[in-house]
């Protein structure tokens, strides 16, 4: 069934989670401003924000910058979710990117609208199309680019904001990793004519190249727990200092929300 979209016109609410500013939203919300930007061709830029963003955030004021000038910078992570439902926003659910990418892709394909793939491998992406136009046959993706792993000149870099305007697709996936995704987005915006979401691992959870949490842990909130037992040589001292520095940080600000006069 297709997704209802709602008006993206009403204004955009936000709360602070360890200072970085996050959307308080819904799925109908996300998807229906994303339908009214990309129909534009608006160049935006849409972070999903989990804990490792926000706690890098507080630690590095030039990220915390380009978190807070995003257009939109959604809750991916559960601990980031529930900070949003103790600051007041009852019922916030995760608006995570591998679920938003692939909502998109669904709504796009009903609608005709084009999408870019921007990052990874070649052998992810070509592994990454192939899936999403088993599921969606009339899916239009515009292009794909994995870009070299170094520094690009600036006639590389133009000539990749030129090819993937050139797709004429409305929402450009992009998928480097935090943060050079955000910094990529952030530096790429009034270039790049579409709406840049910087989605993450969920190229490789489409392509299959990493397995995704079951349902059940995603559910409950236990994602981060199977990517660390999937990976734990890379990712045990992000999860082990990460997650300390969010409950620390989130504990110290939910204090002080209590102290703060009304």
């Amino acid at each position: 069934m297709p997704i209802e979209l709602t008006s993206a016109s009403t204004p955009r609410v936000t709360a602070p989670v360890l200072g970085t500013p996050i959307d308080a939203l819904d799925w109908d919300r996300a998807l229906g401003t994303i339908a009214a930007w990309s129909a534009r061709r608006e160049s935006r830029v849409i972070c999903i924000c989990n804990a490792h963003s926000v706690v890098t955030a507080a630690q590095e004021p030039d990220f915390a910058a380009v978190l807070a000038s995003a257009d939109m910078a959604t809750p991916d992570g559960a601990p980031v979710a529930w900070m949003l439902r103790r600051l007041g926003h009852d019922g916030q659910q995760r608006i995570n990117g591998p679920d938003l990418m692939w909502r998109w892709c669904a709504e796009a394909a009903r609608r005709g609208d084009a999408i870019f793939l921007f990052g990874s491998t070649p052998e992810t992406l070509a592994r990454l199309a192939q899936r999403l136009l088993a599921t969606w046959p009339a899916l239009r993706i515009a292009g794909s680019l994995s870009p070299p792993f170094r520094a690009l000149t600036p006639a590389e870099d133009a000539e990749i904001v030129e090819r993937i305007n050139a797709s004429g697709a409305g929402v450009v996936f992009v998928s480097l990793g935090c943060p050079k995704q955000e910094r990529w987005m952030a530096a790429h915006r009034g270039a790049v004519q579409g709406v840049m979401i910087g989605v993450g691992a969920a190229f490789d959870f489409h392509a299959g190249t990493i397995q995704r949490a079951p349902g059940w842990m995603r559910n409950a909130g236990l994602e981060w727990l199977h990517r660390l037992l999937s990976e734990p040589r890379r990712l045990w001292r992000r999860y082990l200092f990460t997650n300390s520095a969010f409950t620390i940080g989130a504990a110290r600000q939910l204090l002080g929300s209590r102290r703060s006069p009304r």
